[in-house]
């Protein structure tokens, strides 16, 4: 707390008066606060085979929700030919034991990736898989495939594996035509992690060739950690990206917004039948009384303009009839006009006859 105090003096020096006001110094502090959409972290990409065990998965979930992931997709990678009644393989998730119980996990989701190399082959059977997966993912091996998949193939995610040398660009066109139609590119930052220096440097050239081709649009940024140590921080893989070209805006949208539009939109079509369902909230009786109050004072408004042309025909005749005599009215008078002009025009012409005489 601090006080002042001031004092009004006359011209001779003398204290007129003293008032004295205290101002109380606070300090405040204000955090922003991101709205709860963009709090939400994703990672669609958490490596899961069979020959894992239970405490290693829990081990790399409780890390994942450490690090600020809220919702991770446990990925299996499948081998062609596909079952013709897949079943899921993921094990049931335990929260509830003794050893897990002061930990914390994300919502879990599954997800299936499919290695694709040859785009004529029939035995994909999809929609049976879409029915056992929450997310489906292609994995393209040619250049065929590739074009494939992002032209035609209706997968919501096509996940690459950098570190592997492709025998094709990245063109721009087939690229932008994948995002146009809603379709993501997915990065898997822990294959840096693994591979070799050969490896490393694929994974570079391939990133930054995606990132020029797509225009940093539709990246999806994913982790595909095999254990808890391939996992890394949001703000750590986004300065990763950033250093090959990826603005922080969008590398921060490939783990909020992307991966969240991937989930609704698979969400929406195995829980939607063929149409779109709009929630319609009820309006308030306040709402209601003043939409009524204006649609009758309106309605009165129009019947006002409407009256006069919907008067009976005596009434339209006598209107006719005195627009007919205003009309007679005004053309008299100016006959009457155009006749006094004449009169007045006629002595002067007779004086200039006479004098030219």
């Amino acid at each position: 707390m601090k006080s002042a105090s001031s004092v009004a003096r006359d011209y001779t020096g003398r204290v007129v008066f003293s008032h004295k006001r205290t101002i109380l110094l606070k300090q405040i502090t204000t955090h922003r606060q991101p709205p709860p959409c963009a709090m939400m972290i994703y990672d669609l990409n958490i490596a899961w085979s069979p020959s894992m065990t239970s405490e290693r998965l829990l081990q790399t979930l409780s890390l994942a929700s450490s690090l600020g992931y809220s919702t991770v997709a446990l990925s299996h990678t499948l081998e062609l030919p596909f079952p013709a009644n897949p079943t899921s393989p993921f094990p049931t998730i335990e929260t509830t034991t003794t050893t897990s119980s002061a930990r914390t996990f994300p919502h879990v989701l599954r997800r299936a990736t499919l290695p694709l190399s040859d785009p004529a082959a029939s035995n994909y059977r999809l929609q049976s898989l879409a029915n056992v997966y929450d997310i489906l993912a292609i994995r393209p091996l040619t250049e065929k495939a590739f074009q494939n998949a992002c032209l035609t193939l209706d997968i919501p995610i096509i996940s690459l594996d950098l570190t592997a040398h492709f025998p094709f660009h990245f063109r721009p066109k087939p690229c932008m035509a994948a995002v146009t139609r809603g379709v993501r590119f997915e990065i898997c930052y822990a294959q840096l992690f693994a591979a070799d220096s050969r490896g490393r440097a694929n994974f570079i050239s391939n990133a930054t060739s995606l990132f020029r081709a797509t225009r940093g649009r539709g990246i999806l940024l994913s982790s595909e950690a095999k254990t808890a140590l391939g996992l890394r921080g949001p703000a750590d893989v986004v300065n990763l990206m950033s250093v090959w070209g990826l603005a922080r805006e969008k590398g921060m949208d490939g783990l909020r917004s992307v991966p969240r539009s991937v989930v609704v939109n698979e969400g929406i079509k195995r829980n939607g039948f063929r149409g779109v369902i709009n929630v319609v909230q009820p309006a308030t009786k306040d709402a209601a009384k003043k939409v009524s109050g204006d649609s009758v004072q309106a309605y009165a408004q129009s019947q006002q303009r409407d009256e006069p042309s919907t008067g009976t025909e005596p009434d339209r005749e006598k209107g006719k009839r005195k627009l007919n005599m205003q009309k007679r009215k005004s053309a008299d008078v100016d006959g009457h006009r155009r006749q006094a002009k004449k009169v007045k025009v006629a002595p002067g012409a007779a004086e200039a006859r006479g004098k030219t005489g």
